[in-house]
């Protein structure tokens, strides 16, 4: 699409960069260049008040300056407030499909508030860069008030304008501007040679006037990755303005170009749903299967801080949590930069952004145990806390490690029991030595306090007639110990010769038991001596034949081949499950290469089967099967090595009583490279559609993707709490790339995608370079990996089979912590928190806000539902948009008590405040 410059075309020159915080280099070396340009630019700015600067759509740059440059704030922040900088709304530009949609919100929140703190943010939904975009992403903008969009990678070939209607599954649009022809860099060397300036601007004109017929100027974006704009950038415009008659040039900022474009959509082409399209831009979909460990990490991370850490906080905990949960926010934030959580960086990039997930999960963690310390505090140490952090009233599977070795049972504050069946025994001799007697005095420095061997002294004994020095140590013990009274006893003993030191625990056994727990709350249970499951458990699980596991709801049985057949209540079958499948893969960290002389193994040299567990609560199987993987990618002969590794892949296949979905577990040694492992699920009824939930949406992909720009448009997409096709739903830990195969016969899901190099210059299924060519040796993953995964088989549509708490059940398990108090107390009541229920209603977020509870619900269903909120003392409920602030916008929610309604479209996304 071109054409020649016509008289009267304006461009509007937007100066930019593009920074790339993290990624062929890792953060501390960037900013290094950030300093450095973003000095030269304020400087040139202040002697200059003809220039303009757009830094990037990302509030995260100024941050990490002034950090190094405090004493520019000042200079910073003037250039914002006129409006001659341009800084967010974004706190930093994400990946939209490897983080939360809640994260995402956070994001935006985060940069407004602080693009704000300088002068102002771009009022524009900047993306300039990332690898698609997630479908709820139009809500997610107007919902903070945003009218404009403004996107590259991902845009269909529908698109013929430079403006389109971008809608999200509720309907809810938002004019968006496509970085047509060249994305954020469509003028990128305007002003490279003074001398060339016109002819070039002629030619920037001609490739995009196509798309802007109605004669509007024209959006042109002067930058790159991580680059300046010319020093004598205004006075070459104004010597061109002067000299050419064709092209008229103007500098603006992002912000000054859209305050002149309409925020109405008619006219426009509507585009609805996500923006994953090859046609006329890379979008790069192997970052999704790339260093999988960091995906997994980043999952856990989220969890622990929007599940079981700020939730938790608001309702249960007087104290302040508020700056962990920031920081744990900050860091989580980060991370989910493009070029970041997707590993397609430096492996130097990969590991520090693998130490901020991990504080960030800690810092969540560390909320939950100060939550749960004062609750806790109430338990004896034989007790547990149980915490639920969903909004449901439940009853699931704890495992409890609890004193005694007989058949125990766990009992609650109201008296209620709950069977439980032993998984394992813990060893209760822990040490038996013969030490000559002038080596007791080191002995003795074992013990710091009361600990020994990290349990507690409950008792000693010295016999000198046998020179025998006995500890018995527990978990927790209320007994007075003193190390003085053991040496005044050796002393007086006044031993000689070899002494026998024995080191004793008491008995401890592993158990399981199904608890019942209040929504958002808390129970406590203690273990007391009784029998085990001694009647019929309701959908207890049975284990017939050595290879078959059933609780009524569910049957699992295992083939010879060490696949299964998972056969849910109303016979839909899944038959051949669990396939491992390892291919070579030539390509890098953003694009999968088969080899054209590729090697599969589907089929294991020796499969065994053995128990892991009987039931009646929980039952399990481990299948074994080995196989010989091919060593590394053969580059020179476009295959694999002929060398193999002996590799054995451990599955745990795992039923419980009452689920209505198996739970499973790949585990290997990796020690192969270029290559990559899915696992298989024939599905039971041909699908010609997928469901991916992730980013508050389940969104409909079809059987291939659109193409077009020289990039292989793969049919495989990301998910993040599940994926549901053809009556069969895999419940997911993870963001996880999956595809359908076999014309829909067939659903994969990659375990692991190992590769040695960042970007190739020579790429099978891609034909420009995504970056340098860099080597990443740890993007090889080798090691032990393990992925775990729920399976469900259903009939019907997905969103009639209870896919989405069989999800929340799947990803969000009652925790349980050790009651810290002293002797036996009475166990307190349970404590209720925020009950949310509705069909399809998914609760995404919790917090303490400004003396009320925020509440974040989406209506994850294709039909209106209603999300009926319940909390203890409830006295008023109120809508606010995305950024908490009171609006009118939607039905006014419905107080009854102490249950308030809402009313939500499909797919809406609604923001509410409680008060109590």
């Amino acid at each position: 699409m071109t054409d020649t410059p016509r008289a009267g075309d304006e461009l509007v020159i937007v100066p930019h960069t593009h920074w790339d915080r993290e990624w062929y280099l890792p953060f501390q070396r960037f900013r290094l260049q950030l300093i450095g340009l973003l000095d030269t630019v304020l400087e040139r700015m202040a002697q200059d008040p003809r220039q303009r600067f757009t830094l990037d759509g990302q509030a995260v740059a100024v941050d990490d300056y002034l950090q190094v440059r405090p004493e520019q704030r000042e200079r910073l922040t003037g250039l914002v407030k006129e409006g001659r900088l341009a800084v967010g709304p974004w706190q930093i530009l994400l990946d939209e499909f490897l983080c939360s949609g809640e994260n995402i919100v956070r994001n935006l929140e985060r940069g407004l508030r602080r693009s704000a703190d300088m002068g102002g943010a771009m009022p524009v939904g900047y993306l300039p860069d990332m690898f698609g975009h997630c479908a709820q992403m139009p809500q997610i903008l107007r919902g903070a008030g945003l009218e404009h969009a403004c996107v590259w990678r991902g845009v269909p070939a529908a698109v013929e304008r430079h403006a389109f209607a971008w809608s999200a599954p509720d309907g809810t649009a938002i004019r968006t501007e496509y970085l047509a022809a060249g994305g954020y860099g469509s003028a990128a060397g305007l002003f490279d040679d003074p001398g060339q300036v016109a002819e070039r601007a002629g030619a920037i004109a001609a490739k995009l006037r196509p798309w802007r017929p109605d004669g509007s100027p024209i959006l042109a974006m002067y930058g790159s990755d991580h680059t300046a704009p010319a020093a004598d950038l205004a006075d070459l415009l104004e010597r061109h303005n002067a000299a050419d008659e064709h092209v008229t040039l103007r500098l603006a900022t992002l912000a000054e170009y859209f305050a002149a474009q309409p925020t109405h959509l008619e006219g426009l082409r509507a585009v609805h749903g996500e923006l994953r399209s090859h046609a006329r831009a890379n979008i790069l979909p192997g970052v999704f299967s790339v260093r999988a460990p960091l995906k997994q990490a980043m999952a856990r991370a989220e969890r622990a801080v929007e599940r079981y850490a700020e939730p938790l906080a608001a309702l249960w905990f007087d104290g302040a949590a508020e700056r962990f949960l920031q920081m744990a926010w900050d860091r989580l934030i980060e991370v989910s930069c493009h070029d970041s959580v997707t590993g397609c960086g430096c492996d130097e990039t990969a590991q520090q952004v693998a130490a901020r997930i991990a504080e960030a999960e800690q810092l969540g963690l560390a909320v939950r145990d100060m939550v749960a310390g004062p609750l806790a505090a109430r338990l004896p140490h034989d007790a547990h806390l149980l915490l639920n952090p969903t909004p449901a009233h439940r009853t699931d599977l704890v495992e409890l490690d609890v004193a005694g070795e007989g058949p125990v049972q766990l009992i609650d504050a109201d008296g209620t029991v709950f069977p439980a069946q032993r998984l394992a025994s813990a060893p209760t001799l822990l040490a038996d030595d013969t030490v000559p007697a002038e080596r007791l005095p080191t002995v003795l420095a074992r013990v710091h306090g009361s600990e020994l061997y990290g349990q507690e002294i409950t008792a000693w004994r010295l016999e000198p007639e046998r020179r025998l020095l006995h500890f018995t140590v527990a978990r927790r013990s209320e007994l007075p110990f003193d190390i003085a009274a053991v040496r005044e006893a050796l002393d007086q003993a006044r031993p000689e010769g070899p002494w026998r030191v024995v080191i004793e625990a008491e008995p401890r056994q592993r158990v399981a038991a199904f608890v019942t727990a209040p929504p958002l709350g808390h129970t406590a249970v203690r273990a007391v001596h009784g029998p085990g499951p001694d009647g019929p458990v309701p959908h207890g699980v049975r284990a017939e034949g050595g290879r078959v596991l059933d609780n009524g709801l569910l049957r699992v049985e295992i083939a010879e081949d060490g696949t299964f057949a998972v056969r849910g209540a109303d016979g839909v079958t899944l038959a051949g499950a669990g396939r491992v499948v390892d291919g070579g893969d030539l390509g890098d960290t953003y694009n999968y290469a088969p080899p054209a002389r590729d090697v599969l193994v589907e089929h294991p040299e020796e499969v065994t089967v053995r128990p892991a567990g009987e039931g009646p609560l929980t039952g399990a199987f481990e299948v074994e099967r080995r196989y010989q993987w091919p060593k590394a990618g053969d580059f020179a002969a476009d295959g694999r090595t002929p060398d193999t590794e002996p590799t054995t892949v451990t599955t745990r296949i795992e039923v419980r009583a009452g689920e209505r979905f198996a739970r499973l577990s790949f585990s290997f040694d990796n020690r192969s490279d270029d290559h990559r492992v899915r696992m298989h699920v024939p599905l039971p009824r041909r699908a010609e559609v997928s469901y991916g939930e992730g980013q508050f949406a389940v969104v409909e992909r079809g059987l291939s993707a659109e193409g077009g720009f020289g990039e292989e448009p793969l049919p495989t997409f990301p998910a993040s709490a599940f994926v549901a096709a053809g009556g069969a739903a895999l419940l997911l830990e993870h963001a996880t790339e999956y595809e359908l195969l076999g014309g829909g016969g067939e659903l994969a899901v990659t375990l692991l995608r190992p590769t040695g190099q960042m970007s190739r210059n020579r790429h099978v299924w891609r034909d420009e370079p995504a970056g340098g060519e860099f080597a990443t040796p740890q993007a090889q993953c080798r090691g032990l990996r393990t992925v775990t995964f729920g399976l469900l088989p259903y009939a019907g549509e997905w969103h009639e089979a209870g896919v989405h708490a069989a999800a929340e059940a799947f990803r969000h398990p009652l925790m349980p912590l050790h009651g810290t108090g002293q002797g036996a107390a009475a166990l307190p009541a349970p404590g209720q928190g925020l009950s949310v229920a509705g069909e399809g209603v998914v609760l995404t977020s919790v917090r303490e806000r400004e003396g009320g509870l925020e509440v974040r619900v989406v209506a994850q269903t294709p039909r209106p539902a209603a999300a009926v909120l319940s909390l203890p003392g409830l006295r008023a409920v109120e809508r606010c948009d995305l950024l908490g602030r009171a609006t009118a916008a939607g039905e006014a929610p419905s107080l009854d008590g102490e249950s308030a309604t809402v009313a939500l479209r499909p797919w809406e996304i609604a923001t509410v405040r409680l008060e109590r």
